[in-house]
């Protein structure tokens, strides 16, 4: 059973199937396997990138802060809508910075609550993490 130290190994463990020593299927926990620590790693690093391209477009004005706290909380449009209550296409309409600048404080507080954070950390792109 791989017990490989992961970027997860000290929150969580993952559960694989091995065989014991009369070939019979058993459950093991495991703290990680290099070949998935490796794709995972890749995987982050892809993330990460999307989220300064985001971060970018907002501080060259081509988007609004939506764009960064979409990408670092992995949202897309339709999660968004739902954790917001927004629909799509108004969603689409505040990641203009000119719109989003003209949002009211109820709806910049509707997509704070969505990405649990408080409004002028939505105006500023800060995030503080516990």
């Amino acid at each position: 059973m791989p017990q490989d130290m992961s970027a997860l190994g000290k929150i969580t463990k993952e559960v694989c199937y091995a065989t014991d020593s009369s070939g019979k299927y058993v459950t093991e926990l495991s703290n990680g396997w290099d070949v998935k620590i490796d794709a995972l790693d890749v995987a982050w690093k892809d993330v990460q990138e999307r989220i300064a391209a985001a971060k970018q477009k907002v501080l060259n004005n081509e988007a609004s802060p939506l764009l960064f706290f979409m990408e670092y909380r992995l949202m897309d449009m339709s999660i968004l809508a739902d954790y917001s209550g927004f629909w799509k296409w108004q969603i689409k309409r505040h990641l203009k910075p000119e719109v989003f600048k003209r949002l009211s404080d109820k709806k910049l507080q509707k997509y704070a609550e969505a990405f649990n954070v408080k409004v002028d950390e939505l105006k500023t792109m800060t995030v503080h993490e516990a």
